[in-house]
């Protein structure tokens, strides 16, 4: 039997908590079905968590559950010891014979194993959570470059597109109607016919983001994806599908979503007006906690970057070359200008 590496620990942690996606439901229930030791692991949080199923949300005020879940993370932080002391101190107060602190022991002992669990089987439960979802977000991304790929073979080597005219706007995501006022329209293509699960194009990291389940038939129906929270990646701006393509070589496809759209008008009857601050040139993508993004190439490689300028001439991909005000509108003057939006 193999035993479980620290990614596959973080993720069933997160399923009993109810932290997963659909997918990561799917793996982390096939993952205790074929693994023993994730199965006793899986058993052992479960058992830890039951106390807190006899105990109605409303029976504790929300300052003292927050008040003991950080004294209980501190203690957790400094030593096992001391969380044991502070959870045998909770546990023989004087008002212990009331119903409610009974019960209230109970939440303490479910908090402090959830804490010891998290800070000492799984630790540092932060820095593997976000290590996860980088590596789970590459995972997406190079599916999505297979998409391509294919969708590529069957039309004669090219890229996604849909029909747009100059002057079409680019951050309408979600716009059902006849027009292709989108630019995730172009990548909406592979889902629509089937060349890449539609939950791929949500990343993990990505707070603000929602998996949706549809199956090709149901993609149909739909012109672009269904709403922006169903994607959270920003494409490369395709105003021209280059003559030759191997000119695209190590081109910027897709990266994680550009720092500067993440806020888009909800309403498509409205218009984009946006001019760009000095901090917004220097934000990275929220999906990973600004620490950097994932980026897949045209030659299907990904990377995550800690910056965003690439290549020899430093080219910043989520922003124009000279250009500091947005109405959702504009396109790259040159091929060298990345671009990825919204």
């Amino acid at each position: 039997m193999t035993s479980l590496n620290n990614q596959q620990k973080q993720l069933l942690f997160d399923y009993c908590v109810g932290l997963t996606s659909e997918t990561e439901k799917s793996e982390a229930q096939k993952l205790t079905a074929h693994n023993e030791e994730a199965a006793d692991l899986h058993l052992e949080i479960t058992k830890a968590l039951s106390p807190l199923d006899s105990i109605e949300s409303e029976s504790c005020p929300d300052y003292l559950a927050e008040g003991t879940i950080w004294r209980l993370t501190n203690a957790a932080r400094a030593s096992e010891l001391k969380l044991q002391q502070l959870l045998a101190v909770e546990q023989t107060r004087s008002v212990a014979k009331s119903f409610f602190w009974r019960n209230f022991g109970q939440l303490a002992s479910a908090a402090a194993m959830i804490i010891f669990v998290a800070g000492i089987i799984i630790a540092p439960l932060t820095h593997m959570r976000q290590d996860y979802w980088q590596k789970y977000c590459q995972t997406q991304l190079q599916r999505i470059g297979q998409g391509i790929n294919a969708y590529s073979t069957d039309n004669e080597n090219k890229l996604p597109a849909v029909a747009t005219t100059l002057g079409s706007p680019w951050w309408k995501v979600g716009y059902q109607g006849e027009e292709n006022h989108s630019n995730t329209r172009h990548m909406w293509l592979l889902a629509k016919n089937n060349y890449v699960n539609p939950t791929d194009f949500v990343c993990p990291g990505a707070r603000q983001g929602k998996a949706i389940q549809l199956d090709p038939l149901q993609a149909k129906n739909y012109s672009d994806f269904p709403a922006r929270r169903y994607v959270t990646y920003s494409f490369r701006i395709i105003y021209k599908q280059p003559t030759d393509k191997n000119m695209l070589g190590q081109k910027v496809l897709i990266a994680d979503l550009n720092p500067l759209f993440e806020r888009l008008p909800q309403n498509s009857a409205n218009s984009l007006d946006m001019q760009l601050s000095e901090n917004q040139l220097n934000l990275n993508s929220s999906n990973h906690c600004r620490r950097g993004q994932n980026i897949l190439f045209r030659d299907g490689s990904v990377e995550f970057v800690k910056t965003r300028q690439m290549g020899i001439l430093q080219d910043d991909i989520f922003t124009l070359r000279d250009t500091n005000v947005y109405k959702g509108v504009e396109i790259p003057s040159c091929e060298t200008d990345a671009f990825l939006a919204p």
